[in-house]
Formats: structure tokens, C-alpha cells, sequence
């Protein structure tokens, strides 16, 4: 089984994804830590961003990178989703992101477009949305746990600039696939979030109802 797991910045995708695996016992990837992954390289090479040549160079980053935690700072996400947009970044990033989805017995991805480019036939595809406040709110909370801080106006500010550029870039732009089940989570608890998604996983896969035959006289 595959589950697909989409949505903007601080929606809660992620923290939904990681739950659905655990609970139904599937491997997941946060596929937007391998575009956090080239910004982080970019940014310690002093590379432009904008260049599609370098964005491309940074894309040979070493595994243990994904755990880095400098991986979710503001700074690392800005500069992501600009080389997110790069054609040639998600090529080189696309055949990762597949052989994962791909594996025996399935897996949880979460991303921006994994239910319409990396895994269309997931039999489950979620887009997750809050409002971009909300969202915002939640993403300054993270990053003063971080030791990060900056102003909610700015974390407001690069949420919205992030929305632009990730649902309007020529390749793969972010946005439902026709199937997904939307989960708004603008006004719930995580606790809630979480069973609403796996709710929609078991209403998804459950088997059609098989019609009673009509009665004979």
C-alpha cells in the first residue's frame, strides 16, 4: 500500500505521514528533505540557487545530511523551495523518490506533488491544508524550540512567498491530484488530525460493498 501525503509548509503533512506509517507499519520518506538536503549544500558551497547548473551540482549530497538539523530551519527551507523549481533537480531527484514508493509492501511518502508525478497510482492520496496564519503560527512555534528567531510577520511572509513559487513553478506544481481527500487542519489537534487521516486510509481501502441480490418470489 501506498500512501501519498501532500500539501504546503506547516500544514502537518509531515507529522501525519510519520503517524500513518507507524500505525500501519509502513517505511516513510519526507521527500522534502532531499530539496532541503541540495539547499543545505548549496548554501555551504555558497552556490546561487537560482542557477539550475548549480542546484543540479548539489543534488550528490551524502545520506547522513537528511539528518541534520539544520536541514529545518527557515533558511535552508527558502532556498529549497527555490531549487525545488529547478526541472533538472527534480529529474535528478524524481528516480529516489520512486525506487522508495516502489519498495515490497509499500510506504508513506510526503511532498509536494507525490500523488501527481512520483506515485499517481498510490491507492491513498491525502492533501493536507491550513490557512497560511495558522500555518505560519505553527512554524514559528517550531523554530523558537530551535533557537531560531525571527518575527511572525517574517515566518508569515516566507510561507506565503513558498506557496507562490511551489504552486505556480512550470514543473510539477503543487496542487491536489483529482483523487486525493483534502484534510483541512487549520482547527484541529494533531490527535485529531492523525485519526481523521487514518480514517480516510481505512475508507480507502476498504473493499467496495458488494450489492444484495434482489429477491426472488
Amino acid at each position: 500500500m501506498i500512501i501519498a501525503v501532500d500539501g504546503p509548509a506547516a500544514s502537518g503533512k509531515g507529522t501525519i505521514a510519520r503517524a500513518l506509517g507507524r500505525h500501519f507499519g509502513l517505511p516513510h520518506l519526507d521527500t522534502g528533505l532531499l530539496y532541503r538536503a541540495v539547499a543545505a549544500s548549496l548554501l555551504r558551497e555558497e552556490a546561487d540557487p537560482e542557477s539550475e547548473t548549480d542546484a543540479l551540482a548539489g543534488c550528490g549530497f551524502d545520506d547522513y545530511l537528511l539528518d541534520d538539523p539544520w536541514l529545518k530551519t527557515d533558511e535552508v527551507g527558502r532556498i529549497a523551495s527555490i531549487v525545488s523549481a529547478h526541472p533538472l533537480v527534480r529529474k535528478a531527484l524524481l528516480l529516489r523518490q520512486k525506487k522508495f514508493a516502489q519498495q515490497p509492501g509499500g510506504a508513506v511518502l510526503d511532498g509536494r506533488d507525490i500523488g501527481t508525478v512520483i506515485a499517481p497510482d498510490a491507492e491513498v492520496k491525502l492533501f493536507v491544508k491550513a490557512t497560511p496564519m495558522i500555518r505560519a503560527q505553527r512554524r514559528h512555534l517550531e523554530l523558537r524550540k530551535l533557537g531560531v528567531f525571527a518575527s511572525l510577520d517574517k515566518v508569515l511572509a516566507d510561507i506565503r512567498a513558498r506557496d507562490e513559487r511551489d504552486s505556480k513553478r512550470a514543473d510539477a506544481p503543487m496542487k491536489p491530484a483529482p483523487d486525493a481527500a483534502i484534510l483541512d487542519t487549520s482547527f484541529l489537534s494533531i490527535d485529531a488530525a492523525v485519526q481523521r487521516a487514518i480514517a480516510i486510509v481505512n475508507d480507502r481501502m476498504r473493499p467496495p460493498e458488494t450489492p444484495e441480490p434482489p429477491e426472488t418470489l
